[in-house]
């Protein structure tokens, strides 16, 4: 069963509806996913992670259709993380060799469907083949406006606040800015995520009940869901109840 903490943020625009003539059920303007549970759902078949990591990719190809489908403007994907370097070697490099696949694979399919790439993180850090594949398709897709797909590759929260810290203070140092002037909108703006629809809902996969340095600042005010199906097994239905859980929420903002 799905469990969740309530509260929201009300200086963000409302959100869209499902269906615009049933103005009851919202629908979250932007949606993060962790994507947890491939290698475990790997294990349970008899399979090497790689598998579970191939079949991770399918159920994102998935779940971007339906978020789009129900009117999702930006979905967020946690797929590396920048603890993910602890791994061992042959892993991380069966997961380069996936993203090289899935961005040669799926790149004209975004760029048709009008879906924008944004990507949260130093992907500078990966192979430079890696590295420049993810900027050609960030600059091939920049136009569209559809809809965002962010993908965070070596991310993480803490070190995005770090980095939001430090450019504040070199404009600070500069004249560029006053101290007291540093408010909750200026760190925003510093955020990788700067630019984007405020986070809405996010989901974590398999079982677990923690965020793993996954957009701290931005889940704030956002609704938190965690259910138990792997991220293999997580699908445009399993989207679609997500998506339902969050409309029947009430969102009070800190008020009654």
């Amino acid at each position: 069963m799905p469990r969740h903490v309530d509260d929201s943020d009300p200086g963000r625009p409302a959100p869209r509806h499902v269906d615009g003539s049933d103005p009851g059920r919202p629908t979250p303007r932007h949606v993060a996913i962790i994507m947890d549970g491939n290698g475990r759902w790997a294990k349970a078949r008899g399979l090497p992670r790689t598998a579970g990591h191939k079949a991770g990719a399918e159920a994102a190809r998935k779940v971007l259709r339906a978020a789009g489908e129900a009117g999702v403007e930006c979905l967020t994907l946690y797929a590396f993380s920048s603890e993910n370097w602890r791994r061992p070697e042959a892993e991380i490099n069966d997961l380069m060799g996936l993203l090289r696949f899935y961005i040669g694979s799926e790149l004209n399919a975004l760029h048709r469907e009008g879906i924008r790439l944004r990507i949260l993180g130093d992907h500078k850090a990966f192979q430079p083949d890696v590295a420049r594949m993810v900027d050609e398709a960030v600059a091939r897709t920049a136009g569209n406006d559809r809809m965002t797909l962010a993908i965070a590759l070596n991310y993480g929260a803490r070190t995005e606040l770090v980095m939001a810290a430090r450019d504040l203070a070199r404009r600070a140092a500069a004249g560029e800015i006053i101290p007291d002037e540093i408010d909750e909108a200026a760190i925003d703006a510093s955020l990788d995520t700067a630019g984007l629809p405020a986070l809405d809902l996010l989901i974590r996969t398999s079982g677990e009940y923690r965020l793993s340095n996954f957009l701290l600042w931005q889940a704030a005010y956002a609704e938190l869901l965690f259910v138990d199906t792997l991220w293999p097994d997580f699908d445009g239905d399993a989207l679609r109840a997500a998506l339902g859980d969050f409309a029947a929420r009430e969102r009070r903002y800190g008020g009654l």
